[in-house]
Order: C-alpha cells, then structure tokens, then sequence
C-alpha cells in the first residue's frame, strides 16, 4: 500500500496541505484532531522564545472541523519571559480559525536530584498486542500514520484501554516527527480507544484538549492510559495518563459532544479481528 509520507505538505512560509494521513472517523471529507493539533505545537515550540523551554500545558479549542485540504498556521508569544511564556497558536481553515491552542511554556534546569522516581508502565511497547485502531470508513487515514500496539483492553471494542504507538511518518514531509509532535497526534485518540459508546450508534467528536506534562516525552515509543466516562445530559470526558519508555509523563483531559446518529452505520470489523460492541 502506498501511503503519504507526511500528514501535512509545506505550501509557503505559514501554509500547509494535509494528506490523506488526517483523515478523521466521522467524515472523509475532515480532518481527524490529532494531525492539527501536532501541528500547532509545532508553531508554539519554534515560536517560543525560551531557548530549550519545555511546554507544560497545552490547551486546545476545537472551533470547527479542519477540512482535508489546505490549512494556515499562525502563532505568537502572547506573555514573554525569561522563564516562563505564554505562547498562543491558531490554525485557519477554509477562511475561518478552526483550532486554537494557548500553551505554557517554562525553562528547564537539573533538578534530577527532587524530581518524583519514574513510574513505568505494566506493559511496554514489546510485551503490548499488535492491533489497530481501525474505525475509519477509508483505507488510508490517520490510523496508518501511527503504529498501534495494545497494552490493556481493545482497540476496538468499548472500555478503558492502553495503547503504544509510533510514528510511521513525518508530521511536516522533510522533518523527522518530533517526541512532542507524535505525542499531540496520538493522544487525541483517547476518546477514541476508551469508547464507551459504539461507534456506529452515535458520534462523541471532542471540543478541546488540554495535556499537562512535568516531563517532556522522549523515544519513539509513547503510550496512553484512557479512560471514558459518559454523563446523564449528553456530555463525556475522556483522561488519560500519558507514557513514554521511561514512565509516567502528564495527563490528557478532553470533553466529548455525544450525539446518536440519525441513520446508524454499518458495523465494521476492525484488521485485528474484533467487533465494537455497544
């Protein structure tokens, strides 16, 4: 199968066009959050003016859907500091902002000697089952830029699940994914793994992101834990805690607009073998 070498293509100094690697699970037509929102860290990190700074929240706004197509991403240092800055990022699409991020950036210094023993996961990345987040009605989206390996539950069926992942492609062609960028691509996903709603019956497409970290991710391995939890007025929140080899690195936290489908879709079976279930 050929796939594209990178979610986005370069298209002038703020410009890029995404491939088919963004494809999101409600519609082939939009993009899924993960790519995006990747690529609006990418802005704040060569934004920012703390030299080796290190983002310790990134909260995102879902405006509206990113079309499949061409995108322009801004940013700009919006609290400067020496030690700690405020960075804000936007992505516009099809004439409007379709995403925003604002995120906390802090210097680094050593400070190994008070840092909290790292806490690994049960499962690494090799002990973890190869699955695939399959739940997409097109061949080629954003569940082939991501290798997918299951540590706790299914990829594919309802309940808390644990996943690693790693890059099978660029962010921006010509530019190795960054530990960070891979990151803001693959926890989007949480909701996703941690479904407690069968995907045919209804969709529960996020309007925001915030993840935390007190470490920066590192290695080309990175996992999450998630969970999903549904509220009684059509309302659900995803978190999850966030991994790389070496342990524990933040926490991601997501609220989810739940909605029945009008016409319920097929089912489809996931390449792992295995069935949503309601």
């Amino acid at each position: 199968m050929d796939l594209p070498r990178a979610c986005y293509l370069p298209d002038g100094d703020d410009g890029y066009v995404a491939t088919a690697l963004t494809i999101g699970p409600w519609d082939p037509g939009l993009q899924h959050a993960g790519p995006p929102a990747a690529l609006l860290a990418r802005a704040v990190e060569r934004t920012g003016g703390i030299p080796d700074g290190q983002a310790v929240r990134l909260a995102y706004d879902v405006l509206g859907p990113v079309p499949v197509g061409p995108v322009r991403v801004t940013a700009r240092v919006l609290r400067p500091g020496r030690r700690i800055e405020l960075v804000e990022a936007a992505l516009e699409a099809g004439g409007r902002t379709a995403m925003r991020l604002t995120a906390w950036r802090m210097r680094t210094r050593d400070s190994a000697a008070t840092a909290t023993p790292p806490q690994p996961f049960a499962v690494g990345p090799e002990e973890a089952r190869s699955a695939a987040f399959d739940v997409f009605s097109e061949e080629v989206a954003y569940h082939r830029a991501l290798e997918w390996r299951a540590a706790a539950g299914s990829l594919t069926t309802t309940g808390p699940a644990a996943a690693w992942t790693r890059p099978l492609c660029e962010l921006v062609e010509g530019e190795p994914m960054t530990p960070l960028e891979h990151l803001l691509v693959m926890t989007d996903a949480a909701s996703g793994i941690s479904t407690e709603i069968d995907w045919s019956q209804a969709t529960f497409a996020n309007v925001d992101l915030v993840v935390a970290l007190f470490r920066q991710p590192a290695g080309d391995w990175l996992g999450m834990d998630a969970v999903t939890t549904l509220g009684p007025g059509g309302a659900g929140q995803c978190a999850a805690d966030l991994h790389d080899r070496r342990g524990r690195i933040g926490r991601s936290v997501a609220s989810l607009f739940v909605e029945p489908r009008e016409e319920p879709t097929p089912r489809r079976t996931g390449l792992d073998g295995a069935r949503p279930r309601s």
